[in-house]
């Protein structure tokens, strides 16, 4: 896709709904994926619906150098260079798949096309279902042919509001990896709705963190998930993801180096080749912290770190500790037992111990 990303989006708005109030005050990345996390409730699609122009709030709103909404004028939604897919995938029963996805790209003048028929269907993998009409598809096959439709219109930004919550865990599975795909292909911002972690863990770069229509935190996910002041670290897959690159490859063991700013880990062969860029999903339970490097263990992904600090976890018992591996944080979870044992303070130098076969990719 040839074009330039946005320079970024401000979004400052206020709204109510009966007792429920929104504000939020963002200022977003121009490229990548944002995705907006909270439980349900939190504003999220509110807000992702006074973006969209979908709900009239007060406010400023700017995607880029164009000015969406102020003090003084409202764009209509329909004009607005957005693309919005839904929950439920919305195709047209009467029409075939490629029909569907035409429709959205006759709409657009041939000047103003930045994205081809070809490029969509290759993106998402629809080209063996275009004659099909959508009670012929799967739920995942459905909303891949809404993204591409959607996609087709050349937006300067897409919204996605929990895309994946009306699949089973199959359908979700089947589409992650084109989901991935578009993360890399897009050079538009992409804001993305979403209450489960490991939809975030998969395609986020930046994370809003919601609760009760504010935002309690925006920013880079891995510097985000690792904030011991959220409430989402006290969740019980609480961690962070690292961006890696496969550099290494152990056929013998089926394991694959990969090294991300400041050190490596090996991990299960996920069948990509060398130099592909692949995220790590490094969970708090499944690190050990150690004064010293130790021997004769089963863990193979033992490194350096830095205490950078400790805080409070959901059971008394237990504790949270961000450390960091050169650049990358990541958390830990260990009983206040072990953390007095080993007079951890901010500062020190530890070593932490990932078990390879805990890593997710």
């Amino acid at each position: 896709m040839n074009r330039h990303a946005a320079d970024g989006i401000h979004v400052s708005v206020r709204t109510s709904l009966g007792q429920f109030k929104l504000d939020l005050d963002l200022q977003l990345p121009g490229r990548g994926v944002t995705a907006f996390f909270g439980h349900s409730g939190s504003g999220k699609t509110t807000a992702l619906r006074c973006i969209a122009g979908l709900h009239r709030a007060e406010g400023h709103i700017r995607i880029g150098e164009q000015v969406w909404q102020d003090a003084d004028h409202f764009v209509p939604v329909h004009q607005r260079a957005l693309a919005y897919v839904f929950q439920e995938a919305s195709l047209f029963a009467h029409m075939t798949a490629q029909q569907n996805i035409e429709y959205g790209y006759r709409r657009i003048p041939a000047a103003e096309r930045k994205i081809e028929i070809d490029q969509a269907v290759d993106w998402l993998g629809i080209g063996q279902m275009l004659s099909r009409t959508p009670d012929k598809l799967s739920g995942g096959e459905r909303q891949r042919v809404a993204i591409a439709r959607a996609l087709l219109t050349s937006p300067r930004i897409l919204l996605m509001d929990e895309p994946l919550s009306a699949l089973d865990h199959s359908s979700k599975r089947e589409i992650m990896p084109y989901l991935e795909e578009l993360h890399d292909a897009l050079d538009i911002p992409v804001l993305y709705v979403t209450h489960s972690p490991d939809e975030v863990a998969h395609l986020a770069d930046q994370l809003v963190l919601m609760e009760d229509g504010r935002v309690l935190a925006n920013g880079p996910l891995a510097e985000t998930m690792t904030r011991l002041d959220l409430p989402i670290r006290t969740e019980e897959d609480a961690g962070v993801v690292l961006d890696s690159i496969i550099t290494e490859r152990i056929e013998q063991w089926h394991l694959v180096r990969c090294e991300f700013t400041g050190g490596s880990m090996l991990a299960r062969d996920p069948g990509l080749p060398i130099g592909h860029r692949i995220r790590l999903r490094v969970l708090a339970r499944d690190i050990s912290l150690a004064l010293e490097p130790v021997t004769g263990t089963s863990i193979q992904n033992i490194m350096p770190a830095t205490i950078e600090e400790l805080g409070e976890d959901k059971h008394p018992a237990l504790m949270l500790v961000r450390i960091r591996i050169g650049t990358s944080p990541l958390l830990v979870r260990l009983t206040r037992l072990s953390a007095n044992s080993l007079q951890l303070e901010p500062g020190k130098t530890v070593w932490a111990q990932v078990k390879s076969v805990a890593i997710i990719e």
